[in-house]
């Protein structure tokens, strides 16, 4: 007999979330999952896929939530800024950021192929785009008088990354910020980082590697023997900004099935 599904909390309620990069992928469910949760209002930022956006959106007012679509490219540090005021005039306030948007340099399959664009780009959106977030929002939450703010990191830093390297680096990257700006920014705001392993979102399936048996050898070394798909995580990246981690500040909590458990 199979044991009931659990219910969902309501750790959010009458809160303002905002994720960027949630038209797809992790940000769509962390999103989703926010409204679920109580949240009164979600921010849907999306840079180029609105109607991935708009469909989020639906999703977010369908489970109880008022969504507000919000566009821009995180790598310009004056499109953050625009984000910033539009963020906290729209959506009464900015209680909760999420700060999802990454780049993965997910068509490059080895370090051989790496280009100085791809570098630029990874650096450009996962370390300077995440700062601008976290400054620009962070600064207002403080004026705000409280705020919560998620990094989305990795696990790649523990083990690196062979296939791509900057992507590594710039994950690295975000400890760093995450844990000066966690200083800066205490006691009113805290700022942590969330660390998944491999997640089974569409893109990381329609991978080539992954097509071509990395999912299967990825399940058989991770003890949980499994990988999870993102609506499943998307609880664990939001208990960050709850009341129930309210003495937590510049950590990185992992979530990872156990692959990268390290021992003495």
């Amino acid at each position: 007999m199979g044991l009931n599904p659990t219910p969902i909390p309501r750790r959010f309620e009458g809160r303002s979330v905002l994720v960027t990069g949630a038209g797809t992928g992790f940000g769509a469910e962390i999103a989703v999952r926010a409204a679920q949760e109580g949240a009164r209002v979600v921010g849907v930022h999306y840079r180029s896929s609105k109607g991935g956006a708009e469909q989020t959106a639906e999703r977010v007012r369908e489970a109880g939530s008022e969504p507000v679509l919000l566009q821009a490219d995180i790598a310009e540090w004056a499109q953050v800024k625009q984000l910033a005021d539009e963020s906290f005039k729209q959506l009464g306030g900015v209680d909760v950021l999420i700060n999802n948007v990454g780049d993965v340099a997910r068509e490059q399959m080895s370090w051989r192929d790496i280009t100085e664009e791809s570098v630029d780009h990874v650096l450009a959106v996962d370390i300077k785009g995440t700062m601008a977030c976290v400054h620009e929002f962070g600064a207002r939450m403080l004026d705000q008088g409280h705020g919560s703010i998620v990094n989305i990191g990795s696990t790649v830093i523990v083990r690196g990354s062979a296939r791509a390297p900057q992507y590594a680096a710039a994950k690295y990257g975000l400890l760093g910020l995450t844990k000066s700006y966690a200083q800066a920014f205490a006691p009113t705001v805290r700022v942590n980082i969330f660390a998944p392993g491999f997640i089974e979102t569409e893109a990381t399936l329609g991978r080539q590697d992954w097509q071509s048996g990395r999912g299967d050898q990825l399940r058989k070394l991770t003890p949980m023997g499994r990988i999870p798909g993102p609506a499943e995580l998307a609880g664990t990246a939001l208990f960050l900004a709850t009341d129930d981690a309210f003495h937590m500040t510049g950590g990185y909590m992992v979530a990872d099935g156990g692959y990268n458990m390290v021992g003495a």
